[in-house]
C-alpha cells in the first residue's frame, strides 16, 4: 500500500467517503487511489467549486468532506469558499498536492508557500513528512475537522509521500477505536457553566424586553425547538443574524426573526431590547463600516449575555435554562402553514418571494445568494412548507452554486433550490457541469438584472452619491449580456427563461417534478 492508498483508506475508514477533486500531475497517485469503491470522487472544474461543495455537504450532513487541490495555485483558487466555510463553522479536510521533496530544491514553476496560503483560513495545517505518517496525519486532520464547531484542516501531500510504500494506522492505537484503521472518538461538546445559565434565567425572570439570537447548531434540531419553548415561557423574541449557516424553518417549526442587513433597519429592529442573549454567535454588528453609522448595532444600554459560546452545546444550554425557569414542559408555538397562492403579474422581490412560498416542496433545501432580489424571501416564506435555508456566512460571493452542489450530494432525496444573482453566479458557474455529470436535483435560479445591483445600493450607503458613467461601467454587466440559457445548455443543464411571477412559479414547480438539474433565468430587465 502506497501513501496515497493509505490516505484514501484512512479517509473512508473514518467516514469521509466523498472527495471534491480538481487534480493535477502531483496528485496522480492519489487519483488512482480514489478508485477505492468506498470513496465517491466528484470532479469539479474549478477549485472554488470543490471547496464550496465541501461546505454545502457539511452544512447538511454534519460530517466533513475532503477536497483534492493541485499545489499552491489550486489552493488559492479555492480559498474564497474556504473563507465562507470557515465563517459558517463547516468542517473540511483539504488535501493539497505538493512537489516531491527531492524536486522542491530546484524551485520548479509551481512552487509556492502552500502553508503560508493555507494558515490564515485553516485551523490546522500539516505537511506529510513521510509516507509512514500519512495515516496518522489524515486521522488527525479528520479529528480536527470533526470538532464542534467544525474546523478547516489542510494537509499537504508531497508526490513522493504518495507513491512510496506506507504504513497503515495501527489497529491498537490507543487514541482510536472501531475499524482496523480507526474511527475518531466523537468529540465531547462542552456545556455552559451553571452560574452563567442561572444569571440569564434571572434576566428572563425580570420581564425586561429580551432578544435571543441563535446561530450555527442552535438554529436547527432540538436546540431551535427548545428555543421555541423559551419564547413561549418568557415572552422573549427569537432571531438570527442576517446570514446564518443553516436554519430549519417553515410550517410546523419554530419561527425565527431575521435582523435586517441594512444598518438603519437593524438599529430600528434592535432599539427596544434591554437584553440580548446569544447562542453560538456574537452581538449584532454591521456587515461593513459606513460613514456616520455605527459598527455595533445594539442600542445604548442594552446588555449582551452569552448563553452558549461557539464551542458549546446549545441544546444542553437551553435545557438547563428551561429547567432553571421551571419551564421544561412548556409547549412551543409552531408556525402554521400559510395558504399557498401563486402570484401573478410583474416580477419584484415580493412576488418572487410569494412564488417561492407557493412552490417550495416539503423538506427541500433553499440556498440563498440572491443579495438584493431575495431580501424579502425570509419574511414571506416563513409559512411555506418545511425547508432548510442556507445563507452565505462569509460574504465572499460565488458560494451559492457550489454549496447547492454539495448539499444535493449530502441529501440526494431532497430538491435543492439555489437563488443567485447573475454577477455572483459567474464566479463559480462551473458548478452546473458537475450537477449535470452527477445528475443532482438542483434548481438554479438566476436573477438576471445585468448588474451588480447590490453595489449600486452600497454606493449610496457609503455616501458616494449617484454613480457616474465610469462607476456604472464597473457595476453593470450588460455589455454584452450573458446568455444564461446557452450557458446552461452548454454544460448539460436544461434551462428556461421567465419574465412573470406566474411563469417563475410554474418553472419552479415543474423543476421539482423532474430528476436532475435545471436552470431558471428570472429576467428582471
Amino acid at each position: 500500500m502506497n501513501g496515497a492508498e493509505s490516505l484514501v483508506k484512512t479517509l473512508t475508514d473514518q467516514g469521509v467517503d466523498i472527495c471534491f477533486a480538481n487534480p493535477g500531475t502531483s496528485e496522480m497517485h492519489f487519483l488512482k487511489a480514489l478508485e477505492n469503491p468506498r470513496m465517491r470522487s466528484v470532479l469539479c472544474l474549478f477549485e472554488g467549486v470543490c471547496t464550496g461543495a465541501a461546505d454545502g455537504y457539511y452544512r447538511m450532513k454534519g460530517t466533513p468532506a475532503s477536497t483534492l487541490l493541485h499545489l499552491g495555485p489550486g489552493l488559492a483558487n479555492g480559498l474564497a469558499n474556504i473563507h465562507n466555510a470557515k465563517r459558517a463553522s463547516s468542517g473540511m479536510v483539504n488535501i493539497v498536492g505538493e512537489h516531491s521533496a527531492s524536486h522542491l530544491k530546484y524551485d520548479p514553476p509551481l512552487t509556492s508557500d502552500i502553508e503560508g496560503l493555507a494558515r490564515p483560513l485553516s485551523h490546522w495545517v500539516r505537511r506529510v513528512e513521510s509516507p509512514h505518517s500519512v495515516a496518522w496525519d489524515v486521522s488527525t486532520a479528520i479529528g480536527k475537522a470533526s470538532e464542534h464547531p467544525g474546523k478547516i484542516a489542510t494537509l499537504l501531500l508531497p508526490g513522493d509521500a504518495s507513491w512510496q510504500e506506507a504504513s497503515p494506522l495501527p489497529a491498537d492505537a490507543s487514541a482510536w477505536r472501531g475499524t482496523p484503521a480507526g474511527v475518531p472518538d466523537a468529540p465531547q461538546i462542552k456545556r455552559p457553566e451553571p452560574a452563567r445559565v442561572e444569571a440569564i434565567a434571572k434576566v428572563l425572570r425580570s420581564g425586561e424586553p429580551t432578544l435571543v439570537i441563535l446561530a450555527n447548531r442552535a438554529t436547527r434540531g432540538e436546540a431551535v425547538e427548545l428555543a421555541g419553548k423559551l419564547k413561549a415561557a418568557t415572552g422573549c423574541r427569537l432571531a438570527t443574524q442576517f446570514f446564518t449557516s443553516r436554519i430549519e424553518r417553515g410550517a410546523g417549526r419554530v419561527t425565527l426573526e431575521r435582523i435586517p442587513y441594512a444598518v438603519p433597519q437593524a438599529l430600528e429592529f434592535l432599539k427596544g431590547f434591554k437584553h440580548i442573549i446569544t447562542l453560538e454567535t456574537t452581538e449584532p454588528i454591521a456587515f461593513f463600516s459606513y460613514p456616520d453609522k455605527p459598527s455595533l448595532l445594539k442600542a445604548p444600554g442594552t446588555t449582551v449575555h452569552a448563553l452558549s459560546e461557539a464551542d458549546e452545546d446549545s441544546a444542553a444550554a437551553l435545557q438547563m435554562l428551561l429547567y432553571a425557569l421551571d419551564a421544561s414542559t412548556t409547549k412551543a408555538v409552531l408556525q402554521p402553514r400559510a395558504e399557498a397562492i401563486a402570484p401573478q403579474g410583474a416580477l419584484n422581490p415580493a412576488s418572487i418571494a410569494a412564488a417561492l412560498a407557493a412552490a417550495l416542496p416539503e423538506h427541500c433545501i433553499l440556498v440563498d445568494e440572491s443579495l438584493t432580489t431575495g431580501r424579502e424571501t425570509m419574511g414571506l416564506t416563513v409559512g411555506a412548507a418545511p425547508h432548510d435555508l442556507i445563507n452565505n456566512m462569509g460574504g465572499s460571493i460565488g458560494y451559492g452554486t457550489p454549496v447547492a452542489t454539495g448539499a444535493a450530494l449530502a441529501c440526494p432525496d431532497r430538491r435543492v433550490f439555489c437563488m443567485v444573482g447573475d454577477g455572483s453566479a459567474m464566479y463559480t458557474i462551473q458548478s452546473l457541469w458537475t450537477q449535470a455529470r452527477e445528475g443532482l436535483n438542483v434548481t438554479t435560479i438566476i436573477f438576471a438584472n445585468n448588474s451588480y445591483a447590490i453595489l449600486k445600493a452600497e454606493y449610496a450607503n457609503m455616501g458616494a452619491g449617484a454613480p457616474g458613467p465610469q462607476a456604472l461601467a464597473m457595476i453593470d454587466i450588460d455589455k454584452p449580456r450573458i446568455d444564461w440559457l446557452a450557458m446552461a445548455t452548454s454544460m448539460g443543464v436544461p434551462a428556461v427563461s421567465v419574465d412573470t411571477a406566474e411563469g417563475f412559479h410554474k418553472a419552479m414547480v415543474n423543476s421539482a417534478r423532474e430528476q436532475g438539474p435545471t436552470l431558471i433565468e428570472v429576467r428582471l430587465y
